[in-house]
């Protein structure tokens, strides 16, 4: 995420079958966009990293946090919101190319499989943030495969609408409908969440944007088509924040 006063319109336009769609995002900041190392699009490499890796923040004298002072915790404050600002959409990409691992069984990997759910949901027209949601709905695998959706769910909860939020949150129980059953289970284990508003809403997603995108023949888009849209909804201040 670029750095800087303002906001600039960012233009992003993906290739849906033999048409264009072109959508304006607003990016924080007025960085332009380059491809990176690994592919992506990206904020120039050696002013993000300069940005990140700051060297000019005086350390504070002590060891044990009690000692601090509001001057001391308004400089670290701001120093760490900072540094995990700049990084977070860096450090997400990294962490869904640990996703491109063995197809453990399927026709293609878990990184196809995000980015398949991300396309499919973005040709049907969802909303920026339940595209995001679709791209990085399992990226718990990497760091939490025992409650991914969980993991997932938080991530995204300080950005995303509480729609999106939710789906994402129990888009694995969701999910069981197509093969708890085989396992033993209950595949209507999900009906415990019924009452809820988004309850639909997940059981569509599941149906339309995970069951479905295992297809190695599917015309899914490159990351680099959704990283402008990436870094605008994870550069959106918390909406927790007061």
């Amino acid at each position: 995420m670029s750095e800087g006063p303002g906001r600039a319109s960012l233009d992003y336009s993906v290739r849906k079958g033999c048409d264009t769609k072109t959508r304006t995002h607003a990016d924080a900041g007025s960085g332009a966009l380059t491809t990176s190392r690994s592919g992506h699009a990206s904020a120039e490499p050696a002013a993000h990293y300069s940005r990140v890796m700051r060297t000019d923040i005086p350390e504070v004298p002590w060891t044990r946090m009690e000692e601090g002072t509001a001057a001391d915790y308004a400089v670290l404050t701001a120093a760490s919101a900072a540094h995990t600002s700049a990084a977070l959409v860096d450090n997400l990409l990294t962490m869904l190319d640990l996703l491109k691992g063995p197809n453990l069984g399927y026709q293609i990997n878990r990184y196809e499989h995000s980015l398949q759910s991300a396309t499919r949901a973005y040709r049907a027209d969802e909303s920026d943030d339940l595209i995001v949601g679709a791209l990085l709905h399992d990226i718990g695998d990497v760091f939490a495969p025992a409650n991914h959706s969980d993991a997932a769910g938080a991530l995204l909860a300080p950005y995303v609408d509480e729609r999106t939020e939710w789906i994402v949150r129990h888009h694995g129980i969701s999910q069981g409908y197509y093969y708890f059953h085989h396992l033993g289970g209950d595949r209507n284990a999900r009906e415990h969440y019924r009452d809820s508003p988004h309850y639909d809403a997940c059981v569509a997603f599941c149906a339309d944007y995970d069951q479905n995108c295992f297809d190695p023949n599917y015309d899914t888009l490159p990351i680099g088509e959704f990283e402008p849209l990436l870094r605008e909804v994870m550069g959106r201040p918390s909406r927790f924040d007061t």
